[in-house]
């Protein structure tokens, strides 16, 4: 038991801790509910909520969110709209926040896998650094995407998926491997 002073009272018995409290005007708080015995404290209910709520209100204050910005492209996006495209994850990635970048294969552009593969080696290259590569490029359905991440500690630049890699990725998707990870 601790009083509204922080002077510790030693262990009483609960009736006697809610006359004592109720005694100094105050509220019986178990504020150490793990502990044995339970520590508990003199003092105003009403303000300790307030204050756990400040507390939790400031904590949520200064909490950064990340956000995930999506860039859709095709595998026959022209220079300059790649261009145009680059330049958006760039801003993103310079704002905090991870790039997603998906590869549309619209009609028959699905049976060239590789070339949406192409698309996202040329992004993980250009942007080599400032991001790294948080999620290998999966293919899912029509689409195929990876997630970049903005450099930050511990973690280290990705290079391009090396050749025989994206021809292993390819034939196994070819070949209908649902887990398959391009």
């Amino acid at each position: 038991m601790i009083d509204d002073l922080g002077v510790n009272l030693g262990v009483l018995k609960v009736p006697e801790a809610v006359t004592l409290a109720a005694a100094r005007g105050l509220d019986l708080v178990e504020v150490g509910p793990t502990e044995t015995p339970p520590v508990c404290r003199f003092m105003d209910y009403g303000k300790f909520k307030y204050r756990k709520n400040k507390k939790a209100h400031e904590a949520k204050k200064n909490q950064k969110i990340i956000k995930v910005k999506e860039v859709k492209i095709t595998p026959r996006t022209s220079e300059h709209d790649y261009q145009f495209k680059l330049n958006h994850i760039r801003r993103f990635i310079g704002e905090g926040n991870k790039a997603k970048i998906t590869v549309f294969f619209k009609g028959r552009q699905i049976d060239h896998k590789e070339l949406g593969m192409v698309m996202l080696n040329r992004f993980i290259e250009d942007t080599k650094e400032i991001a790294v590569m948080g999620q290998t490029p999966k293919l899912e359905g029509r689409a195929m995407s990876i997630i970049m991440e903005p450099k930050g500690k511990g973690k280290h630049a990705v290079a391009p998926i090396p050749e025989a890699a994206v021809q292993e990725a390819m034939e196994r998707i070819i070949k209908g491997d649902q887990n398959a990870k391009a």
